[in-house]
């Protein structure tokens, strides 16, 4: 397996493949979806800076992508960013022959693998952090695990929770939830929340707040870890 740190301006991510072909796929492809965006900010300002939905067509499938995820979500655009150029990356890589391939963008995973694959769990300085991994089986079809933090990086949070992650097979899907449910989750009542994200492709929702745990649908396999912090995706 060959791990590469590849980053494209503000755009820093770890691949992971088994030729360094497929991992030249993925970088073209994220350079390619990053100027798409690009281009969008500069026929819609907006894009790049409303923290609210904007109603809007793009020819862009990637665009387009970030667009119904924050509609879903009722976020702006570019909480969806990292996990759609990730997906992108790993579409490229799918169709370049790859059985296994992984992109993590910040924290924002899109994946497919033919092997058993666990992604470590870091929850700033909660007592869960780097303790706990989510195992995933193999799959042929691609997948987002995205986690969003009011206390880790530098992301705009309006939240207390110490991450907030989602999976869905709609990557931009899951990393605008995982925003959105990072502004909203608490230690007391989440049924809005919960409501408000039962009628869309999430699949299951994991959050952290200090020694709180909230799970709500279908949360992959849980399994203790010692997360190496060396291997998280930092600039």
């Amino acid at each position: 397996m060959i791990r590469e740190h590849f980053k494209y301006k503000t755009t820093i991510t770890t691949i992971l493949a088994d030729s360094s072909d497929i991992i030249d796929a993925a970088k073209e492809a994220m350079i390619s979806a990053r100027q798409e965006i690009e281009l969008e900010i500069i026929k819609e300002p907006l894009f790049g800076s409303s923290l609210e939905p904007l109603f809007i067509k793009s020819e862009s499938v990637t665009v387009q992508r970030m667009i119904n995820a924050a509609q879903s979500a009722g976020t702006g655009p570019m909480s969806a960013v990292a996990g759609t150029i990730a997906w992108s990356g790993v579409e490229a890589m799918k169709k370049s022959g790859a059985k296994f391939a992984v992109i993590d963008n910040g924290g924002d995973i899109a994946f497919m693998s033919d092997r058993i694959l666990r992604v470590g769990l870091y929850a700033g300085n909660s007592p869960l952090s780097r303790k706990i991994a989510f195992v995933f089986p193999p799959t042929e079809e691609i997948y987002g695990v995205c986690t969003s933090s009011s206390t880790v990086g530098p992301s705009i949070s309006f939240g207390t929770a110490d991450s907030v992650t989602v999976f869905s097979s709609d990557v931009s899907l899951a990393d605008a939830w995982a925003t959105s449910a990072c502004n909203a989750i608490n230690t007391e009542d989440n049924s809005i929340l919960l409501k408000n994200i039962e009628n869309t492709d999430i699949d299951g929702i994991f959050g952290v707040v200090n020694e709180f745990v909230l799970k709500w649908g279908k949360i992959p396999g849980l399994s203790s870890a010692d997360v190496n912090e060396k291997l998280i995706t930092t600039g």
